[in-house]
């Protein structure tokens, strides 16, 4: 918005210089945009009168003028059009210096002497107008400069106002933050009510109370509307980004920007029967006063006649009713309308107007008749006419209430950080406009404005006492905290170092929904049931996930559907349990892997992954923590029954991992096999504290054995019993050997393992070693029926 200075100063003059007031206003959170001169830099130019005019001897368009400065008579020779006797002019003067350094010289055009320039008031960068020289009113002082007689010593401030301050959208607004600012006093343009002269009323009648629920008119007969509007009144629209156009626009535009108010005249001998106000109905169509046809909705809210529509609501009027030069009675209008009716329905048409702008934001419920009177007293002083009683239809149920609101003292010093004194915090409020309602010590209760309608909770009054004390007032004081740098156990390994362990083994890491589809999560889960969502985005998406199985594997089929042969998949997340102690959130680390073993490349064959790549992806993740994990074949819905495993920790199974089930591998249309993985996540994100252990200088002692026993042991169970029995100094057990054929029976296999053996301190004797081997055949014979291979 747009605003002169000078017009402001009239309101509320605070003693400080633009600069500053520019500063303080956007300080208090009215930004100012732009700051603009009203009229360009000129000197030497004064208000003259045209006394004689004779047609230049040897030019058709041009004339020469004798022009009155009050004392003495100058001749100018002048080619604007409506240049004639009477008539107050802006006069420059020999030696006066125009916008540009355009410097103003005696001067000889075709043989006739000119002293001066009559000049428009495009030449003097008041505004664009460049069809003839610049008319001053009638009553205009001759001689006085026209920088004063015009008050062009002003500024035009541009201001960009949040939407919750729509109350700042007119001159009264402001000065009205200006003087709580600067705690001086408004004085506003005296308006009292006016005494109607006839008593002509025309019907109103409101059928959408809830969209309007106030609605004022009256009749203004017998107007001149050729006058023009006076100079001061041009001048003020002009200032503020508003054409002039005729007296009666003219001043509906001035109590818009005045008052904030916005208001619309009608032609009346061209509005039939009344008066109403209703919802458009589906497909209406009405010419706007720009020109522009819309059809209308049945959510438009319209004024209307007897006939059809005469304009929407809140926006913008239409042609046909419009005030013109063969106006001789209008009908004013000074409605309040919902915001929220009126909120995006000029954008729905193309349209944004200065009406449309204000009502969305809301304008003070309680202005329309103060508005009214003060729009007629300044019609009638213009173009005459006699005006009847208001009429005024209004629902007071569908009215907005006065908000109270309470601000605790302590709540304010709180938020503040500042104690600021109780009568500083009453005149502050009390002079936006809220009314007190009580006090106590531990606070008030106020009223907020009919015009403030962002005021409703507590933290909207401590805002405003911040914003008028000075945010630039409040002490800085910087925050106290302690620095003391959290202890970080050096077990615990994080997130992040597992991700980017995956990644260094050629995995991707995806992220999956934890809303999955119930029929897909139960071929992979039989144990948990699944919580439901009462409101799932879709069907695929109705219960929350027991596995990231599912969604891993949806991802590999997106990306086996886009000719992708190798896919390496990682993920992190939630799964969500449903236990007797409540919905159990469990974050576990799951993968999948499928297709060849290494990237396409120009040596060797392409391999497929096995379970054993699986396997091994899984055991440097876990080798990570450091701790000591197992593997037993188990079963599981999803695996395959002899490529299935539970991952065990201290006993305790802590995930799964192996090859799909080939049934569900098929069922899903996949292209096989797939291995997967899932663990806890919290058994690897805890590890084992690195100890020192010097390395021993002596050399090792090592001993092959092969022995045979029943094919379902599994190499973790000889190798545990081998541990358990082959002495203290025992190194490594490492399986180098697995034989089934010819010369082992049938359900039988061979293991060939070496045993090595080392002391820290000495060199261990061959008796020694072939001691623990002989209690290690033993062990193996009593708990695992092994015998040595022959």
């Amino acid at each position: 918005m747009k605003f002169s200075e000078q017009w402001l100063r009239d309101w509320v003059n605070p003693a400080m210089s633009s600069d500053e007031l520019i500063a303080q206003i956007t300080l208090a959170g009215l930004e100012v945009d732009g700051v603009e001169s009203a009229a360009g830099e000129f000197s030497g130019v004064i208000v003259g009168e045209i006394v004689h005019i004779q047609q230049h001897p040897d030019a058709d368009k041009l004339r020469v003028c004798q022009v009155s400065d009050g004392s003495t008579e100058t001749q100018v020779v002048c080619g604007a059009p409506n240049a004639r006797v009477g008539i107050k002019v802006a006069f420059a003067t020999v030696g006066a210096v125009l916008p540009g350094n355009f410097k103003i010289k005696k001067a000889k055009l075709r043989q006739q002497e000119s002293f001066g320039m009559l000049c428009s008031a495009a030449e003097l960068e008041i505004s664009e107008e460049n069809d003839g020289i610049m008319e001053l009113e009638a009553d205009a002082p001759v001689g006085i400069d026209v920088r004063d007689y015009l008050n062009l010593n002003d500024k035009i401030i541009d201001v960009d106002l949040t939407p919750n301050r729509g109350d700042c959208l007119s001159i009264a607004g402001l000065a009205r933050e200006v003087g709580v600012l600067n705690s001086a006093d408004v004085t506003a343009p005296e308006c009292t009510e006016l005494a109607p002269q006839i008593e002509d009323t025309f019907p109103v009648r409101v059928s959408a109370p809830e969209h309007c629920p106030r609605f004022l008119g009256r009749v203004l007969n017998n107007i001149d509307i050729t006058k023009t509007s006076p100079l001061w009144l041009q001048e003020k629209l002009r200032r503020c980004d508003v054409r002039s156009v005729d007296p009666v626009v003219d001043v509906t535009n001035y109590i818009l920007l005045e008052m904030g108010q916005p208001m619309h005249a009608y032609d009346l001998d061209k509005v039939n029967g009344s008066i109403i106000v209703r919802m458009a109905s589906q497909g209406e169509t009405l010419t706007l006063l720009d020109g522009q046809s819309v059809e209308l909705t049945n959510e438009t809210l319209v004024i209307a006649d007897n006939e059809g529509v005469l304009g929407i609501a809140g926006i913008m009027g239409g042609a046909d009713t419009g005030v013109n030069v063969g106006t001789h009675n209008v009908f004013l209008e000074a409605a309040f309308f919902n915001p929220i009716s009126i909120a995006g329905k000029a954008r729905n048409y193309g349209l944004h107007t200065d009406a449309s702008h204000r009502f969305e934001r809301g304008v003070d419920y309680d202005l329309q008749r103060k508005a009214m009177d003060r729009a007629t007293m300044l019609l009638q002083s213009i173009v005459g006419g006699e005006a009847g009683p208001i009429v005024e239809q209004a629902s007071v149920e569908h009215l907005p209430s006065l908000a109270t609101v309470t601000l605790r003292k302590a709540r304010l010093e709180a938020l503040l950080a500042y104690k600021i004194a109780d009568q500083q915090v009453l005149d502050i409020l009390t002079r936006l406009g809220l009314t007190l309602v009580s006090s106590n010590d531990e606070g008030w209760s106020f009223t907020a404005p009919s015009w403030r309608f962002d005021i409703a909770i507590e933290a909207d009054l401590v805002e405003e006492v911040a914003r008028v004390f000075g945010y630039n007032n409040l002490p800085s004081t910087s925050p106290v905290a302690s620095m003391e740098i959290p202890a970080k156990p050096e077990v615990e390994r994080s997130l992040s170092i597992l991700r980017r362990h995956m990644v260094s083994r050629g995995y991707q890491e995806a992220i999956t929904y934890s809303m999955v589809e119930p029929g897909l999560l139960a071929k992979f889960d039989d144990q948990n049931k699944p919580v439901e969502l009462v409101n799932p985005i879709s069907a695929d998406m109705a219960v929350m996930r027991t596995s990231l199985w599912p969604g891993l594997v949806k991802s590999l089929q997106h990306n086996q559907n886009r000719q992708q042969s190798r896919v390496r998949l990682f993920e992190t997340g939630q799964r969500f349990i449903p236990s007797d102690q409540g919905l159990q959130q469990q974050d576990v680390f799951a993968g999948l892997i499928y297709g060849s073993r290494d990237p396409e490349s120009w040596h060797g064959k392409a391999q497929s992954v096995d379970y054993f790549d699986a396997k091994g992806d899984l055991e440097t993740l876990l080798g990570m923590s450091g701790q000591e994990f197992s593997f037993e074949a188990a079963h599981h819905l999803a695996l395959h029954p002899g490529q299935s495993a539970v991952i065990k920790l201290n006993g305790a199974p802590v995930g799964y991992m192996g090859a799909m089930h080939p049934g569900l591998v098929k069922d899903l249309g996949l292209l096989g096999p797939v291995y997967l993985f899932e663990v806890d996540l919290a058994s690897i994100s805890l590890g084992v504290l690195p100890a020192y252990q010097s390395l021993s200088k002596f050399p090792e002692m090592r001993r092959d054995l092969a022995i045979v026993l029943d094919q379902t042991i599994s190499v973790a169970t000889v190798t545990h019993y081998v541990e358990s029995s082959a002495g203290e100094w025992l190194n490594a057990v490492r399986l180098f050997d697995v034989y089934q054929g010819q010369g082992i029976e049938s359900g039988q296999k061979s293991l060939a393992l070496g045993l090595t053996w080392q002391h820290p301190e000495r060199t261990l004797t061959d008796e020694e070693v072939n001691q623990w081997v002989e209690q290690v055949v033993d062990h193996l014979s009593k708990h695992a029926g092994a015998s040595l291979r022959g």
